[in-house]
């Protein structure tokens, strides 16, 4: 498998990047700041678009899909949407090419000019909500519950594969509802689908939370996250659901008629996940050896090497595990059997070590004469002798045990970094010795966010929801406060 990953003590940054073009996940591109999502890194995210989206529709949202250029005009309609995006966006002004007279290679043609210029979506509310003025008309016509798996563009100068890039793969829903009541409802709704799946699927510990006035999404009223925390001791957002007010249906002009015969504006949300997603996932499980993969996620759940010399001996084992395979899959768990004749048995174990395959098994001559399987879990490096009639439930507890033991591990780990802190000496030593969140007083105003930033590189993550309020000082400014505030540096 060539050299080995450069550990994380050694460079966090430089073991995260080895390790997604190692592990076969993704690549730079030839466009800058674009990558290359391999068939391997690609079939973790359609494990979870599967499930967000079976976790969206039970909801009662529908899929649709919106054009990915969007007129320049549509941006400027409200102010603080296009203000947020405008450093980020890459523009079309022309339709053409053609061959330079000189023969110096091909141009621009100046005379296929756009009448209007198009902008290469970096979000879809303005397009969205310049349909929705076409389709809602009553009350009867809301809830509208849609969502649409896409790419979108944001101009980004400093890129990291998964973490931030150009061009990235996500889901965005935008939804409107008759009341302020309804949608704020509908943003705390997908705020909990995001929690869930993060916790449940992919084994990442979150807190959930509302963001402060300056880190809000531009045009929303009140942006909704979930934090997590990486092995660097960094935050990383790992989702956001937006209620939006009625900002956009004031800017675009939709407006219903409700049960009284009233005209009224109507209310909206917008929320997404991204194949940022990924990169939680690598650096929040993943190790000096390669991936952690929870079971839920994993393309491969159970990887089987046989260990032989010759046909005669394949042929023996391949009797034996064939029918092993045929049963787990009948289970749902998801098998390859690696027969390989062009790779030795030490490169297969290495190989799915570093691709992070939750559960490996191996089977070579004397095991078919005992009736076992040797049974290695990825996540504790462990290795057991298992009898063959016991090996399938022995996996599927595994399975469970694995998913149940990297959440914990992750858990335990943003237990031991998060610090209460009063003092804003303590707080800088602590944000550049141990690292992690710190729950700290703030005065709510934005000069104080900003010195914060400015001085530490360190940002307020969220406003966590569900803890009890309490009032004490400023720790910068030594000004009221009510409640504690979460603060890290990010990626």
């Amino acid at each position: 498998m060539g050299k080995k990953l450069t550990t994380r003590a050694e460079d966090y940054s430089k073991w995260y990047n080895e390790l997604v073009v190692k592990a076969d996940l993704a690549e730079n591109s030839g466009v800058r700041g674009c990558m290359v999502i391999k068939p391997y890194g690609y079939a973790i995210w359609e494990k979870m678009q599967a499930e967000l989206d079976r976790m969206f529709k039970e909801t009662g949202h529908e899929n649709a899909y919106f054009p990915i250029f969007i007129p320049k005009s549509y941006l400027s309609k409200e102010a603080s949407h296009v203000e947020g995006f405008a450093k980020e966006c890459a523009v079309v002004t022309h339709y053409r090419l053609k061959n330079a007279e000189d023969g110096s290679g091909i141009i621009v043609d100046p005379e296929a000019k756009l009448e209007e210029e198009l902008i290469v979506r970096p979000t879809s509310e303005t397009i969205i909500w310049d349909t929705y003025r076409r389709w809602i008309q009553s009350y009867r016509d809301l809830p509208l519950l849609i969502n649409q798996w896409a790419n979108v563009v944001r101009w980004e100068m400093r890129t990291r594969l998964f973490l931030r890039t150009a061009e990235f793969l996500w889901q965005e829903g935008h939804t409107a509802h008759a009341t302020k009541k309804e949608a704020i409802e509908e943003a705390e709704t997908i705020l909990d689908i995001y929690s869930e799946f993060a916790e449940e699927h992919m084994a990442v510990p979150v807190i959930k939370g509302t963001k402060s006035e300056g880190e809000r999404f531009a045009g929303a009223v009140e942006t909704y996250c979930i934090e997590a925390l990486m092995q660097d001791g960094k935050a990383l957002q790992a989702g956001t659901s937006h209620f939006l007010g009625q900002n956009f249906a004031k800017a675009f002009d939709v407006k219903f008629a409700n049960k009284e015969g009233q005209q009224d504006y109507v209310w909206a949300t917008s929320w997404g996940v991204s194949t940022r997603l990924m990169g939680a996932l690598i650096m929040t499980h993943s190790d000096d050896n390669g991936l952690v993969l929870p079971p839920k996620l994993a393309p491969i759940q159970v990887a089987i090497v046989p260990i032989y010399k010759g046909l005669e001996q394949l042929d023996a084992i391949s009797e034996k595990v064939l029918p092993l395979v045929k049963e787990l899959r009948s289970k749902g768990i998801t098998v390859k059997y690696d027969d390989r004749d062009t790779h030795k048995p030490g490169f297969k174990f290495n190989e799915y070590e570093l691709k992070g395959v939750p559960v490996r098994l191996a089977i070579g001559q004397r095991d078919l004469q005992n009736n076992t399987y040797e049974v290695a879990r990825r996540d504790t490096l462990e290795k057991q002798t298992i009898d063959a009639s016991d090996v399938v439930s022995h996996i599927e507890k595994l399975l469970g045990d694995i998913q149940e033991n990297i959440y914990k591990k992750a858990l335990d780990f943003r237990e031991d970094h998060i610090t209460t802190v009063d003092n804003y000496e303590e707080f800088k030593q602590l944000l550049d010795t141990k690292g992690g969140f710190f729950l700290a007083h703030w005065d709510g105003t934005a000069a104080t966010e900003d010195k914060i930033k400015e001085e530490t590189k360190a940002t307020i993550r969220c406003i966590p929801l569900g803890d009890e309020q309490e009032a004490g000082s400023c720790m910068v400014t030594g000004k009221p406060s009510r409640q504690r505030v979460l603060f890290a540096k990010a990626y």
